[in-house]
């Protein structure tokens, strides 16, 4: 799984955070999304997953793959 971020649409609601915290932080001046692990693994793809599917701005963008 490869995760790409579109911090232009990202509103910095925080729930990838709160799902996912080894893959997602926040920053601290505007809460816009942090992607610390874009090829996180295997065990990390259904928090991943599941991060992606509630983000409200549909800022998370997943590719599965190497």
């Amino acid at each position: 799984m490869n995760i790409t971020i579109d911090e232009d649409k990202c509103c910095g609601a925080g729930q990838c955070v709160l799902i996912a915290p080894e893959v997602f932080d926040q920053r601290d001046d505007d809460g816009i999304v942090i992607l610390l692990d874009p090829a996180p693994p295997q065990e990390q793809h259904t928090a991943s997953r599941e991060a992606a599917a509630v983000c409200p701005a549909a800022a998370i963008h997943l590719t599965d793959g190497a």
